[in-house]
């Protein structure tokens, strides 16, 4: 290795897992970060230097004569020149004994962030500095770790990424919900020639096309809905994964989504083992017993009548939900889906057959006529993290189920047309990529898992 050559401190710590550290013992390295701690301790004093590629920091030893150095702020942005001393089997597996310490990027008196707790919601405030914070340093870490793993599982089983358009002239859902978009209030038609144009609350519709020509498909971007919700897990602004996968029914759906899950939850978890360690310390002390649980153990299968009847008979047994008026029909709540899976089925269940009342427009109807070929998958703390189905094939059958809703049928006949030519089962799902994050984090609101939150009466800049 060169002299003064710069290396990653998450480099670093991987070679103390692999055993290969001492190969570094006594060599000069450079290294360059932000400053988490600064303290001096007799003859020597410490810098905490972190710098972004892993959740520890590296300490840097210097001199108790070197003033400079004493008087470096937290925040401060350093570069350090020095002599790595390894001492794997310490609780501090090596430090850097500095040879030059230089001030990059010093802060003023009025820096954000001290040595003192701090409440997410004062961050909130201030999301700018929030990945400077040991929570948000590793909650952005596992957010990308995640989204590298998805690519992964994806391209590894055949699957094709499609880019579905953020602007759309379709509703997928049909509740109305979305943003318009124009560039002229007063003429909404002139840029695009119609008045209907909006940002997109899912790429399902228009991925769906490739899922026929491909097989395997997926879209993973930002989607938006004007839900007017306020609660921990709605953002006006998201993102979504949405696999699409030809000749499949529901059952395959459901299979794929538990490994699709299971992969980019042990792969990250793996990865981000440093992470994973401060949130359970400080976060979630049971969150390592629960993704075990969700890694290894086969997720339950429901039927929504089932659930029902379940919720029905906790309500006649004393339990209380702000809504106990059980019955066939009930759009289930965030209580109602927890006590599901936190208290019945003790982990994460795919719920299934939903009334077609209270599911979109698009999916395929069972036999009885009266539901749907609709899965939820329910996990423990947030309640539903992904929503699919089999799709309606047959054009008689969505055609009306379409009419019944009283739908603006012209602004949907390019996706009506695509069962009259050629058409095949095929089943997908969606899933909310900020609830992935909070159910791997353990983070209870999902503002914290979003950069920049945009949400109801929420957007700072």
């Amino acid at each position: 290795m060169e002299l003064h050559e710069k290396i990653d401190v998450k480099d670093l710590f991987l070679k103390v897992r692999s055993k290969e550290i001492k190969d570094f013992d006594n060599k000069e390295l450079e290294i360059g970060g932000y400053v988490k701690n600064n303290r001096c301790l007799g003859q020597v004093g410490f810098l905490a230097v972190n710098d972004g590629s892993c959740f520890d920091s590296i300490q840097v030893v210097y001199k108790d004569t070197d003033e400079a150095s004493k008087n470096i702020k937290l925040g401060s942005a350093v570069r350090v020149e020095g002599i790595l001393h390894v001492t794997p089997e310490a609780p501090q597996p090596f430090e850097l004994e500095a040879s030059k310490i230089e001030l990059i990027g010093s802060v003023g008196d009025n820096y954000p962030l001290q040595k003192k707790k701090t409440s997410f919601d004062y961050l909130r405030t201030i999301p700018q500095w929030r990945p400077k914070t040991n929570t948000f340093n590793a909650v952005f870490r596992v957010r990308s770790t995640l989204a590298y793993y998805i690519h992964q599982y994806f391209h590894e089983n055949g699957f094709y990424w499609i880019h579905t358009p953020i602007l759309t002239a379709n509703d997928c859902e049909g509740e109305g919900q979305t943003f318009n978009v124009y560039s002229d209030a007063k003429h909404p038609n002139e840029f695009f020639g119609k008045d209907n144009v909006h940002l997109t609350v899912s790429g399902q519709l228009h991925v769906e096309p490739f899922a026929l020509t491909y097989g395997k498909v997926y879209t993973f971007g930002p989607t938006f809905r004007a839900e007017k919700s306020n609660t921990t897990r709605h953002a006006a602004e998201f993102w979504m994964v949405e696999p699409e996968i030809s000749w499949a029914h529901m059952a395959d759906d459901e299979d794929l989504m538990e490994s699709f899950l299971k992969y980019v939850v042990k792969h990250t978890r793996e990865d981000c083992y440093q992470d994973m360690d401060f949130f359970a310390q400080r976060i979630d002390k049971d969150l390592p017993k629960r993704l075990d649980e969700f890694v290894n153990k086969p997720f339950t299968r429901v039927k929504y009548e089932d659930a029902i009847k379940i919720l029905a008979d906790a309500v006649k047994n004393g339990h209380k939900f702000e809504v106990s008026d059980i019955k066939f029909g009930l759009d289930l709540g965030s209580e109602h889906e927890r006590y599901l899976t936190e208290q019945v089925f003790k982990g994460p269940i795919f719920l299934t057959d939903y009334p077609k009342e209270i599911k979109a427009f698009y999916m395929k109807m069972n036999p009885d006529n009266k539901t749907v070929a609709a899965v939820d998958l329910l996990v423990p703390t947030i309640g539903e993290l992904c929503g699919g189905s089999e799709r309606e094939v047959d054009y008689d059958k969505l055609l009306k189920r379409m009419n019944d809703l009283h739908m603006n049928l012209p602004a949907y006949q390019w996706y009506l047309d695509l069962r009259k030519n050629g058409s095949i089962p095929h089943s997908g799902f969606g899933l909310g990529f900020e609830r992935l994050v909070m159910l791997v984090t353990g983070m209870q609101n999902i503002r914290d898992t979003l950069p920049y939150p945009r949400c109801y009466k929420d957007m700072l800049f």
